[in-house]
């Protein structure tokens, strides 16, 4: 490992003779950045407020067209981001342009003319080979001079990106990547930018993981396209593999076909309008799929079948080869992200929630369900994620909804330990989302409010009574509103959901 003090590229340099080759081209330094993001991240188990601010270090680099890329998980949540130059001694405003949550990258763009002066923005090489050089630097933990590390590629391969929860390509190095490492660079021998160091292993030393330029150019070209990141697409469904030769032969398959069995087709994907479940799907814009759900990457190496969709975009198209009912046919279907009932993020995003009466009604998201409560509660996780099946939303904007705790007043006597578990119906309507539900609370009138909530949980409380102590609630909680900003100004918009008053 090098260490280089950022004030001189020649001073304070470690290491034997074959790590200093490494750096081919001193000069690519200057395009290397430090991350200073200070961020507020919202309490999901009390959502009308925000925890203590606090501060984090990364990574990122020039690229060109005067913007820089770092992983997203570096500026979530940020209030405000600063950058500084390797060599430098001034700190810059940077405006984050777009994170993509799903790929765990972050584009950023600084306004001072004065940051660019001598830049020299990186330049993206090719996917590298197994065994190929690379070189990682960034500004880990533990010191605040740049750090150059050296290992090879150990292995390509569609790989889960723990900020994102998605499954994307990904290289693995035998090298550590630390935390302030994430955003950093990857090179090869010719000084080309191969990648963006973002996570380690979790079980394993020197070992870490790199984004390769496969991904980075879909983030990028997405962003350009459409003017904000829309997200990888998904071909919408879950399926099995057929390794088992009876399975094949049941499905009518011959001994020269392969593919895939769609066991469900996610409801919102246009995928849903053509396939069924049973299909066999041979082909994927002609390129056969193996039992085994993969497809060639390069000559000798093979990789999942969703690197290939991974390829596409929000909107493209994609011909299938399918094997319905021992037929062949190729349908043509549109792909999308998916539409997931928890999501996985919010997209910095505040959480949504609606109190009445001191009843605490929240959206179960990812984030949520990753507080200190549902992690010591393991219990409580797994009967929600149970309860969301394969995650797939049923119709647009489904959400579902969670009477997260009763704020214990003289008006909810009895329902205080109440907490925890999902509200289906608001007198006897089934409950879509939270603004259907704010919208049901806000119109009934009925003498009493009825709240239905699983394990057959019934919640009643009179209507009057609900909304006069409501305000007292807020008081003495010193909660500033009855509900999130989201809520407000759909309230504010008598935005319509297809509301019958009870």
């Amino acid at each position: 490992m090098l260490s280089m003090d950022e004030n001189s590229f020649f001073y304070g340099i470690d290491g034997d003779d074959e790590d200093v080759a490494a750096l081919k081209d001193v000069s690519l330094l200057k395009a290397i950045v430090k991350v200073y993001c200070v961020s507020a991240e919202p309490d999901y188990s009390l959502p009308w407020q925000l925890r203590r601010q606090y501060t984090t270090t990364g990574s990122g680099f020039m690229i060109s067209g005067k913007k820089l890329l770092t992983n997203a998980h570096c500026v979530e949540h940020h209030t405000q981001v600063t950058v500084r130059r390797t060599g430098d001694d001034t700190k810059y405003i940077a405006t984050v342009l777009a994170i993509g949550s799903d790929c765990d990258l972050a584009l950023l763009a600084v306004k001072d003319d004065a940051f660019w002066m001598d830049a020299k923005p990186l330049e993206f090489g090719p996917l590298p080979n197994l065994q190929d050089a690379v070189t990682v630097i960034g500004y880990p933990l533990g010191g605040t001079t740049v750090s150059v590390t050296k290992g090879v590629v150990s292995r390509i391969e569609v790989t889960s990106y723990a900020h994102g929860d998605s499954e994307l390509l990904a290289i693995q190095i035998d090298a550590a990547i630390n935390p302030g490492n994430s955003g950093g660079p990857a090179f090869n021998d010719d000084g080309d930018c191969v990648g963006i160091a973002f996570q380690a292993h979790d079980n394993a030393d020197n070992i870490g993981y790199v984004i390769p330029t496969p991904v980075i150019h879909h983030f990028l070209k997405d962003y350009n396209k459409h003017g904000h990141y829309t997200g990888f697409p998904s071909l919408g469904l879950v399926f099995q593999t057929l390794s088992n030769p009876d399975l094949r032969k049941f499905l009518y398959m011959k001994p020269e076909q392969k593919g895939i069995l769609v066991q469900k087709v996610e409801p919102l994907s246009p995928s849903k309008e053509i396939l069924k479940e049973g299909d066999v799907i041979l082909s994927f814009d002609g390129v056969p799929i193996s039992n085994e759900a993969t497809v060639p990457l390069r000559p000798g190496e093979r990789i999942a079948l969703s690197f290939l969709v991974s390829q596409k975009f929000t909107g493209d198209t994609a011909v299938l080869g399918v094997l319905r009912d021992g037929k062949e046919i190729e349908l043509m279907t549109t792909l999308r992200p998916p539409s997931l009932l928890i999501p996985v993020h919010l997209k910095n995003r505040q959480p949504t929630y609606f109190i009445i009466a001191g009843f605490v009604f929240t959206a179960v998201t990812g984030p949520l369900l990753e507080e200190n409560y549902f992690e010591d509660n393991i219990y409580v996780q797994m009967r929600l994620r149970v309860a969301a099946g394969f995650n797939m939303a049923e119709y647009e904007g489904q959400e579902m909804i969670l009477l997260s705790e009763v704020l214990a007043h003289s008006v909810n006597i009895g329902y205080e330990d109440i907490s925890h578990l999902r509200a289906l119906r608001f007198n006897g309507i089934k409950l879509r989302n939270m603004q259907h539900l704010a919208q049901l609370v806000d119109s009934c009138k009925n003498p009493f409010m009825k709240f239905e909530l699983e394990h057959s949980t019934l919640v009643v409380i009179e209507t009057g009574t609900a909304r006069a102590s409501t305000s007292k609630i807020l008081k003495e909680y010193s909660i500033a509103h009855d509900r999130s900003q989201d809520l407000r100004d759909a309230r504010e918009q008598d935005v319509p959901n297809g509301i019958a008053v009870c």
